[in-house]
């Protein structure tokens, strides 16, 4: 889902069904989910800590891969809103030693809130 190397567009629409039951084990005991983004099968949680990207592989999606990126690591980000002809929102973050991470957003998408998450820890 992730292209580390190449800080690969991942386009996103809002997840209006939660999928927090498919990271519940992974959230910490003060880690709460902002908002989840999918794409057709995989998709991206923005929690009050971190982003953990989820990948469905194989035929079924049974088998995940999970990557968290906590907001502590990232040193710059920027945001381009939707215009009026356009409805895509695009969310970049830099993150130390691993490198650009972008985000494309299409709808009704809050990225307000996410940014705010993250400014609260980069700050």
């Amino acid at each position: 889902m992730l292209d580390f190397k190449n800080g690969a567009v991942i386009k996103l629409h809002r997840d209006q069904k939660t999928r927090e039951q498919d990271i519940d084990a992974l959230l910490t005991e003060d880690e709460t989910v902002i908002d989840t983004y999918s794409s057709i099968r995989d998709f991206v949680a923005f929690t009050n800590k971190r982003i953990i990207s989820v990948n469905k592989q194989g035929m079924t999606g049974t088998r995940r891969e999970m990557t968290s990126m906590p907001y502590s690591r990232v040193t710059v980000y920027s945001i381009e809103t939707a215009g009026v002809l356009g409805y895509d929102s695009v969310l970049e973050l830099y993150f130390t030693g691993l490198g650009r991470v972008r985000f494309e957003f299409s709808g009704n998408s809050d990225i307000v809130s996410v940014c705010r998450a993250i400014s609260e820890h980069i700050l």
